[in-house]
């Protein structure tokens, strides 16, 4: 079936998210710990959104005003529209969740599919949803994502007759001695006809080993009225596993920058290990990229053609253009690098920053709100903040910008080829015109002329007969 087929005949993505996970041990709702920098559930919505269905519903249950105010933003940042929720209080099982989804779902088309996903299962993939779907729309609507395993242990097992059709799912608490030696699992996906959905979960019963409403109960009664369910076997099963500790949200974390990494790799980016790479956002790379290790990436990231990103650096939302490199131990956030200019090492770029094409940042200097030009050098020791610098002005070792006067900012402004002396203060607002020369020590309080020698310094004296204190022995 046709993408745009199976986009008009999924009417409902049923997004399950309302457990507490107990094992996470906090206070966080489950499935907000992040994975990538973003929520476990943004990942799982924005599948959602890809499909585009009719509409989206979110189950909540345990933090349910946190979950819905995350689950509003994912959706809105993606101005995708048809969100909805779902209460289940207390949670009796994915039956339970289904049924308490099916309530908001009344007044929408009879006819069509709906998807079950995850809340806490962020690494499904659409391609794969895609084929299950496919499957289902030539299935009468029934389809379940499968997958056959060494040890599938904790696993619900799929019970087929001699012919291969899938008879039902047996959870393992209630599974017998032969059906657990069964190797074909569920992994929870499953696709269902819409118009047949409230008579089938209206029969479930919490008759079982849990005393939960199962959804899995469905691939019985599909088969019961004549119309089984059709497995589609998934072909990397690390996209249908879930978090239920810090140790398994760890384990997918990696599996997600693995993937980050390939994807890079495969674009062209050299990695010096696939391995120490943290993508937390979206990390764009033009050519010959090179991201050397325990790099971590946030937000919006665009390196230009050639840049090369030293080690344990951290760009949030940052443009670094054309040759530039940063060097080792950088962090930047909200900052703009110019072509072949380079930053660090140790070098901090706060927001609003912007360096011009060959300028220098060197290491222990910060910038906050400062302009940069083209081909000007602050090297060393050095705070420059709510500053705007020209081009070819040397920034000495230890200079700072006292741009804050204990209740508002104020600028400072440096023309085109000045010099700034080490160590020496710029009591903003104050100017340094075009070619001025501030020396070291000096703290300016009013503007420096151009092309002048600007200095502010007590004379020095040496007194010939000082002696320096002796301590006195008791």
């Amino acid at each position: 079936m046709s993408k745009t087929h199976q986009a008009e005949r999924l009417d409902a993505v049923v997004v399950l998210a309302a457990g507490k996970g107990s094992r996470m041990k906090s206070d966080l709702p489950k499935v907000l710990h992040p994975i990538g920098g973003r929520p476990m559930l943004h990942h799982v919505l924005e599948t959602a959104v890809a499909l585009s269905p009719q509409r989206i519903v979110c189950v909540v249950g345990h933090g349910a005003d946190r979950v819905q105010a995350s689950a509003e933003a994912c959706i809105a940042a993606h101005s995708a529209t048809g969100l909805r929720f779902a209460l289940q209080d207390p949670p009796q099982g994915t039956g339970h969740a289904m049924q308490c989804a099916l309530s908001v779902m009344a007044d929408g088309q009879p006819e069509g599919l709906c998807l079950v996903l995850y809340g806490d299962v962020p690494l499904i993939r659409a391609e794969t949803l895609r084929k299950l779907l496919s499957a289902a729309a030539g299935a009468h609507g029934f389809a379940l994502l499968t997958a056959e395993l060494a040890d599938p242990r904790g696993y619900g097992r799929i019970v087929r007759d001699a012919q291969g059709q899938i008879l039902g799912c047996v959870e393992e608490k209630d599974a017998s001695a032969d059906q657990r030696n069964i190797r074909e699992v569920n992994t929870g996906f499953m696709v269902l006809p819409k118009a047949q959905m409230g008579p089938m979960l209206a029969r479930l019963s919490n008759d079982n080993a849990q005393g939960e409403y199962y959804l899995t109960d469905l691939v019985a009664m599909a088969h019961a009225q004549g119309t089984p369910m059709v497995g589609v076997a998934v072909s990397d099963f690390s996209e249908t596993l879930g978090v239920n500790s810090q140790s398994q949200r760890a384990d997918l974390e990696r599996r997600f920058q693995a993937l980050q990494a390939e994807a890079l790799m495969a674009e062209g980016v050299s990695l010096a290990d696939p391995g120490r790479i943290d993508v937390r956002g979206q990390l764009l790379c033009g050519r010959d990229v090179h991201v050397d290790v325990g790099c971590v990436f946030e937000g919006r990231v665009v390196l230009g053609d050639g840049v090369r990103i030293g080690p344990h650096c951290v760009l949030v939302d940052v443009e670094v253009q054309a040759g530039a490199r940063i060097e080792a131990f950088s962090h930047l956030q909200k900052a703009v690098v110019g072509p072949q200019a380079v930053v660090g090492p140790y070098a901090r770029l706060r927001p609003g920053t912007v360096l011009g094409e060959g300028s220098h940042v060197g290491n222990f200097t910060e910038l906050k709100a400062t302009e940069l030009g083209a081909h000007s050098k602050a090297n060393h020791l050095s705070y420059l903040g709510d500053a705007t610098i020209g081009a070819h002005v040397n920034v000495g070792a230890g200079t700072i910008t006292c741009n804050y006067d204990g209740a508002n900012k104020h600028r400072t402004i440096i023309e085109d080829g000045a010099f700034i002396g080490s160590d020496s203060q710029l009591v903003a607002p104050v100017t340094v015109h075009a070619g001025a020369t501030i020396g070291a020590g000096t703290t300016l309080t009013s503007d420096a002329p151009a092309d002048q020698l600007t200095l502010s310094r007590s004379r020095q004296t040496s007194i010939a007969r000082w002696k320096r204190p002796k301590k006195v022995s008791h």
